[in-house]
């Protein structure tokens, strides 16, 4: 069956569309001539039914008649079908209903996508919607069919972003991408919100990325020559600050990418901390039962620094590091240094 050009682009453009598909049934109605047109979607393990509307009409009615019974695939359906498997009693009330709604003809399609999500197409309006609306429905089924696995598909994914999005902006960590030349070519949400954090790193001008410090500038802007050049290079890790913490990891990009104008070269994850020590050594005493001397060694071991490092960094001596550290250990569970590190950074420290 030929289709109206438009009928075809405006369903598979429904699915980024605000309504969902509004242009798609607005054109159906326009058609069929119908008074109303119709997809209800019943997503895979869900009990409850979305339903999109174009036009005016007992909604309602229309999508129990079609999703309260066991339409098959690959058949059109009529009013008189779908009342036919009507409960004697509903089907009275679903007659009136439409009646007075001036509604005597409905015409209907239902498909299943492979994941197991459900869709239900219909027109309904008065004597003039014939057979042709009912074959134009059941020639865009395959159709319909198509646009649903689509769907399905981008709203998992759109799930799965939003939930890494989530877990990613409570371990404060974000990402950004760099081209040749140094500039952003797409970042997170949340990496504009750490460039607002302070001066460590910010967006200069052209986009390109700017460390506070000169140093810490050259570095990367000779770390991305090479990875542009074709260089084989290790991934590199920059400490920007350490109270707060904030640093970083460069690493080529692998991959292609088709998300903006310019090629990117390396991806830069951030992790940054707005709480200072101090703050973080009161939750290390709420989370763990510390004492605020222990909780100040605790937070400096968790950052891999050693005991006599740790203890000149406080002022006091290594053996009454030593012997806080094992007070540490015992209430933190950690046995040895490097599970401490473990316990602290993925405790819910990590998440606040």
């Amino acid at each position: 069956m030929r289709f109206d050009d438009g009928l075809l682009e405006a369903l598979h453009e429904g699915m980024f569309q605000t309504p969902l598909w509004d242009g798609f049934l607005h054109r159906l109605r326009t058609m069929t001539g119908a008074q109303m047109a119709m997809l209800a979607i019943r997503p895979h393990g869900q009990t409850d039914v979305a339903e999109l509307v174009a036009g005016e009409g007992p909604a309602g009615v229309v999508r129990q008649l079609m999703v309260g019974h066991a339409m098959r695939e690959g058949r059109g359906y009529a009013l008189d079908d779908l009342l036919d498997m009507t409960d004697p009693h509903d089907r009275a009330q679903a007659r009136e209903t439409l009646l007075a709604a001036r509604i005597t003809s409905v015409r209907a399609v239902r498909v299943t996508e492979a994941s197991g999500v459900d869709g239900w197409l219909a027109c309904a309006g008065g004597r003039s919607l014939g057979s042709s609306a009912g074959a134009l429905l059941l020639g865009l089924a395959p159709h319909l069919r198509i646009a649903l696995r689509n769907f399905a598909a981008l709203e998992h994914e759109r799930f799965r972003s939003a939930v890494t999005g989530e877990g990613f902006n409570r371990l404060n960590i974000a990402w950004l991408t760099l081209d040749a030349q140094g500039r952003i070519v797409e970042s997170t949400q949340n990496m504009e919100q750490m460039f607002q954090w302070g001066t460590l790193l910010r967006r200069g001008r052209y986009d390109r990325l700017v460390p506070a410090s000169p140093a810490i500038d050259r570095q990367l802007t000779g770390y991305v020559k090479q990875v542009a050049a074709g260089q084989a290079v290790r991934p590199l890790a920059v400490n920007l600050s350490q109270d707060p913490w904030f640093d970083m990891l460069v690493a080529p990009l692998q991959g292609e990418t088709i998300s903006g104008h310019r090629s990117a070269a390396v991806i830069i994850y951030v992790s940054g901390d707005r709480r200072s020590q101090a703050d973080r050594c009161e939750q290390l005493v709420d989370l763990f039962g510390l004492l605020p001397s222990e909780a100040r060694l605790a937070w400096l071991l968790a950052q891999a620094t050693s005991i006599s490092e740790a203890a000149e960094t406080l002022g006091i001596t290594v053996e009454t590091a030593r012997n806080y550290s094992k007070k540490i250990y015992a209430k933190t569970g950690a046995r040895g240094h490097a599970e401490l590190v473990r316990v602290i950074m993925t405790s819910v420290l990590a998440l606040s």
